[in-house]
C-alpha cells in the first residue's frame, strides 16, 4: 500500500473538516512507495526530537519550558539520539527565545542525550558570545553540547530592530561560522582573544538551512549540515544533492552527514491521529495569520481553505502521521527520499501529553 502519510495536508484537514479539498498535492514531492508488510521493524537512520517549547492555549510559558524537561527525559529515556531547541523571537506560542539557558535547564535535569540549539541564528549575535555561552555549556556537561547555525533572524523585521541586528549582518555569517569554530577549537581568528570557557571544547557545529546557500556552505567548510524541511520543504532534495556533490573533506568530517526535520503525529489510532492533525493545522494558520483568539473551529477552517492558508499547511508538505506502524513506514521512506543520514522529529501534536505519548508510540515502533 501506498504511504497514506504522502496525502497533502490540506487534503487530510478538508476531509476532517468535511468540506471538499484544494488540491496542491501535484507540487507535494513524491516519495518513495514501500509496501507495509504487518511488521514493525527497525528504522535504518537515528531519531532526534526538535522540541519547539510550544506554549500551549491557556498554558504560560512556565508550563511549556518545564514540559521541555519532561520531553527531554522521555527522549532520554527511550533512545532518542538528541533534543535541539531553535531559536524564534516575539512569538507568544514559542518559548525558546534563549535556547543556551533553555539547554542548561534541561541538561540539569537529564544525564546522557545530547542537547544542542537547532539552531542559534548567528548574526543576532557575536561570534564570541555564542561561543562563551555554548563552551560554558560543555564545559558542565561534557560530551552532550551541539550548536547549529542559521542566518536567518527567527523573527520580524521591528523584531530584528529590537535586537539590534543590522540588516546587513548576515553577509558575514561564512565569516562568523569559521569565528565560533575557531574560538571553540582553541584556535581563535582574532589576535589577542580567547573563548573563556570554550576553547578546546570542540562544540559539534552544524549548518542549518532550509535552501542552497546552507547546503554549499556546509559542503565549503566540510560540516554536517541539517535541513529544516519540517517547515520549508520545496529545497530539501536539491539542497541535500548539492551539499553532497560538493563537500570537502575536513577536520570535522571525512564525509557529508546530513540530518532531515519532518513533521510527526503519532496516536494510537488513525482518526484521533488526524483530529490531532486539524487542531495543529488550526493553531498553526491562527498564529502565522495572527488570527483572533476567540475564532472557532468553523472560521480557522474557513481561514485554511484561503490562498494565506493554504501557504501556510503546505509548509507541514513532510509529516508522518497516523498509527506507529504507519508513522515507522513514513519515517524510512522519508529518510531515503531527502537522502538523509538521520531524521529529527518535530513533535506536531497539540498538547503535551499528546506529544509525549507520540514520543513514545515513535520509539516504540521503530525498535522492535
Amino acid at each position: 500500500m501506498l504511504l497514506s502519510a504522502v496525502r497533502c495536508f490540506a487534503q487530510e484537514v478538508a476531509q476532517v473538516a468535511g468540506r471538499a479539498p484544494d488540491v496542491v498535492g501535484a507540487q507535494e514531492p513524491p516519495l518513495a512507495a514501500i509496501r507495509h508488510n504487518g511488521r514493525v521493524t527497525r528504522l535504518r537512520t537515528p531519531l532526534s526530537i526538535l522540541d519547539l517549547a510550544i506554549v500551549e492555549r491557556g498554558t504560560t510559558t512556565a508550563e511549556a519550558l518545564a514540559g521541555c524537561v519532561d520531553v527531554a527525559r522521555a527522549a532520554e529515556a527511550l533512545g532518542y539520539r538528541r533534543v535541539w531547541y531553535a531559536e524564534h523571537h516575539n512569538m507568544a506560542s514559542i518559548a525558546s527565545s534563549a535556547p543556551a539557558v533553555l539547554i542548561a535547564h534541561v541538561a540539569a535535569h537529564t544525564s546522557t542525550i545530547k542537547l544542542g540549539a537547532g539552531g542559534v541564528m548567528l548574526p543576532n549575535h557575536s561570534p564570541l558570545t555564542i561561543a562563551e555561552q555554548y563552551g560554558t555549556l560543555a564545559t558542565l556537561h561534557p560530551g552532550r553540547i551541539e550548536l547549529g547555525l542559521g542566518r536567518a533572524p527567527g523573527s520580524d523585521q521591528v523584531t530584528m530592530r529590537a535586537m539590534r541586528r543590522d540588516h546587513t549582518s548576515s553577509d558575514t555569517f561564512p565569516d562568523d561560522v569559521l569565528e565560533v569554530i575557531g574560538y571553540l577549537a582553541g584556535e581563535s581568528r582574532v589576535a589577542g582573544v580567547t573563548c573563556v570557557p570554550g576553547a578546546g571544547t570542540e562544540v559539534p557545529v552544524w549548518i542549518l538551512g532550509s535552501s542552497l546557500f546552507g547546503a554549499r556552505l556546509a559542503a565549503h567548510f566540510g560540516l554536517p549540515y541539517a535541513f529544516a524541511s519540517h517547515f520549508a520543504p520545496d529545497a530539501l532534495v536539491d539542497a541535500v544533492g548539492v551539499y553532497r556533490a560538493q563537500f570537502r573533506p575536513s577536520v570535522h568530517l571525512d564525509r557529508p552527514h546530513v540530518m532531515a526535520a519532518v513533521n510527526v503525529i503519532c496516536s494510537d489510532t488513525d482518526d484521533d491521529a488526524r483530529r490531532q492533525l486539524q487542531v495543529s493545522a488550526r493553531w498553526r494558520v491562527q498564529r502565522f495569520l495572527n488570527l483572533p483568539a476567540d475564532w472557532d473551529d468553523d472560521q480557522l477552517d474557513r481561514a485554511i481553505a484561503s490562498p494565506q492558508g493554504q501557504q501556510i499547511v503546505r509548509m507541514m508538505t513532510y509529516r508522518a502521521v497516523g498509527t506507529p506502524s504507519a508513522v515507522h513506514d513514513y519515517l524510512d521512506a522519508f529518510a531515503e527520499h531527502a537522502g538523509a543520514d538521520e531524521v529529527i522529529v518535530a513533535l506536531s501534536s497539540p498538547t503535551e501529553s499528546e506529544r509525549l505519548r507520540s514520543l513514545e508510540l515513535v520509539m516504540s515502533a521503530v525498535t522492535v
